[in-house]
């Protein structure tokens, strides 16, 4: 049930943007055991001036293809399940495609059930286990 919100600058075609979605969500899948059918994703694409970011801080260069995706999950993970994922995360995009590792930002918010809603104005927590299974 995580959902990531994808930030990058305007312009890149739409297989590109396809397999960078795809990548983030299999190293989801990989790393934080989220079943395969449970894809939430917004891609956001911003204007030039739109997206500020320091080009080297902690890391960089950033090129203009820096991209900042943002997890919120339902539930909290590991220290060693986030290093996970962002080790393989980095390493998919890398392959396709073909974002520079150093142009990866990742921040994963923790949550919980109780700040969740699917549908229908229903508490995640509240709902049974088989509503919540994919």
């Amino acid at each position: 049930m995580p959902y990531a919100r994808i930030s990058l600058h305007r312009g890149k075609s739409p297989q590109y943007l396809r397999a960078l979605a795809d990548g983030i969500h299999q190293a989801m899948v990989e790393c934080f055991a989220v079943p395969p059918a449970d894809r939430f994703q917004l891609i956001h694409q911003h204007e030039p001036g739109e997206m500020i970011f320091d080009r080297d801080y902690a890391g960089g260069p950033r090129s203009d293809d820096f991209t900042l995706v943002a997890i919120q999950t339902g539930r909290p993970r590991s220290a060693e399940a986030k290093a996970a994922l962002y080790a393989r995360m980095a390493e998919l995009l890398a392959a396709s495609p073909g974002l520079a590792p150093a142009d990866l930002m990742v921040v994963v918010g923790d949550g919980k059930m109780e700040d969740w809603s699917f549908s229908h104005g229903r508490q995640a927590s509240q709902l049974s286990p088989e509503v919540l299974k994919p």
